[in-house]
């Protein structure tokens, strides 16, 4: 828990509280520095470090990183990093996220400098001149005056692979949690971590809810489908994708799950709606069957719908098409989706869609990667249009450029759980055949989405515990080999 009252554990001096704010003068583009510099915002906490311990820095990723502060104490990886290694940690805020923004606005203009590269030379800027405020803050610079240790989860994670493989020798360990390392245009493998962990018998009445859907939509039949849709309390939304897309949200929260969730979620909420019946009888590992789920989920997708929407009618509230909703046109900074939304469209993909045919599949096929791409249209018309699409071997170049599942760079510890939805862009992945050495581990436990960053899933998972421990034993090995240089 973040407090005012901090003192050094040696010297017992007292330091600034953990909320305060700072603040570095990084390049707005590292191709052209003329351009100059813009205040990106970090966090920073050296109450357990002694000299010659690791800087530690905590990436905030696609996020406004001030709701990040907690890995500043001891309750998160990298607070236990600096408690056992006597380090400092940075929570330092990506450019474009947050209030670290190059330019006033979140314009395609603005977004010239918004690239993966960029961030990654933002890293090796940062690490090679920060002057972090403490004593002795201007003489810890990497890579030779103190060792550097990169920690990430999801993007953040990736970053950690990414930045090691870019600018090798910046920084010296690297710590990859849930690291979607493989940029995937077409991810539908997303929902098989969830098919394969959820209840049986939710699995078996979505998919069979799904293969209903995908009928009644193929046949072509007006009456029918609007049935269908009527049924889910969506007669009036237009376009069938954006009507399977409505199917496809809530399987979303899973990602929200971790070891710590009570069955209180949104996930386990749609699963209750359908597998519980008015006398509190459960189903069995077959589900209720199609009419039933049908009834059932038409009923909960209804209710959430209406607390979504309110008195706004449906097409207006659901709809991906109306290009004139304020939504595709917010360019204020601190709008993460959009920010999240231009590295979808032009780095990486990793769009959620239905399964191939003859898998099985808990998500209309319907929907492909062209709806999302359609989308990236709407959100920046500037960039995108018929003549200049959004190019799907974008991914392919980004896996070449940075290393993707092949990655050979060593001192990375990469941690994923089995019940992650983004396990199948980790290295984690089936049939990936990098398994990974001594110098580049591979732990897999049974969490959720980066579960192990937090100490408080490490005490309700032995295996995520386990993990943990040995990810800290290998960094603690390599920190032993590190030494000074000019």
């Amino acid at each position: 828990m973040l407090t005012d009252e901090v003192w050094h554990r040696a010297n017992k001096t007292r330091l600034a509280p953990l909320s305060t704010i700072y603040y570095f003068d990084q390049l707005i583009d590292h191709e052209n520095p003329s351009l100059g510099t813009f205040k990106q915002r970090y966090w920073f906490n050296y109450q357990q470090y002694e000299p010659g311990g690791p800087i530690i820095l905590m990436n905030g990723g696609e996020a406004d990183a001030s709701g990040f502060t907690g890995y500043l104490d001891n309750q998160t990886i990298t607070g236990v990093m600096a408690d056992k290694f006597n380090g400092a940690v940075v929570v330092y805020e990506h450019r474009f996220f947050g209030e670290s923004n190059p330019y006033p606005d979140l314009s395609v203009k603005s977004f010239r400098v918004h690239t993966l590269q960029q961030s990654l030379d933002d890293l090796e800027y940062f690490a090679k001149n920060v002057k972090l405020p403490m004593p002795g803050g201007d003489q810890v610079a990497a890579p030779g005056k103190a060792p550097w240790i990169h920690v990430g989860g999801s993007y953040p994670g990736a970053l950690t692979s990414f930045v090691m493989h870019n600018k090798p020798g910046v920084f010296y360990a690297g710590y990859a949690s849930s690291a979607v390392v493989q940029a995937l245009a077409d991810f539908w493998g997303y929902f098989e971590p969830i098919r394969e962990h959820m209840p049986q018998n939710c699995s078996a009445d979505i998919q069979a809810v799904i293969a209903h859907v995908d009928g009644v939509l193929a046949s072509g039949d007006a009456a029918q489908i609007r049935t269908l849709k009527d049924a889910f309390g969506l007669a009036d939304l237009e376009y069938n994708d954006d009507f399977a897309a409505q199917l496809m949200s809530p399987l979303q929260s899973w990602q929200d799950l971790q070891p710590t969730s009570g069955p209180g979620g949104t996930f386990y909420g749609l699963c209750d709606s359908l597998e519980v019946d008015g006398s509190g009888k459960s189903a069995g590992p077959q589900g209720w069957g199609l009419q039933h789920a049908l009834s059932a989920w038409g009923a909960y997708t209804k209710s959430s719908v209406a607390a979504r929407c309110g008195k706004t009618d449906i097409e207006s509230c659901l709809s991906t098409y109306d290009t004139e909703n304020p939504f595709w046109t917010d360019t204020t900074v601190n709008n993460w989706s959009r920010s999240w939304q231009w590295l979808l469209c032009t780095q990486f993909g990793f769009w959620f869609d239905g399964a191939p045919k003859d898998t099985p599949t808990l998500v209309s096929r319907i929907l492909t990667p062209a709806y999302n791409q359609r989308q990236c249209v709407n959100f920046f018309p500037e960039a995108f249009n018929k003549s200049a699409p959004v190019n799907f071997l974008t991914a392919l170049d980004v896996n070449v450029k940075y290393g993707g599942w092949n990655v050979t760079t060593e001192r990375i510890v990469f941690i994923n759980g089995e019940r992650d939805p983004w396990r199948e862009a980790t290295v984690a992945a089936n049939g990936v055949s990098n398994k990974g050495t001594d110098m580049q581990p591979h732990l897999l436990a049974d969490g959720f989405h980066t579960s192990d960053m937090l100490v408080a899933d490490g005490q309700v998972s032995a295996r995520i515990r386990q993990a943990q421990e040995q990810a800290l034993q290998y960094i603690e090995k390599w920190l032993a080999d590190w030494k000074p240089s000019a």
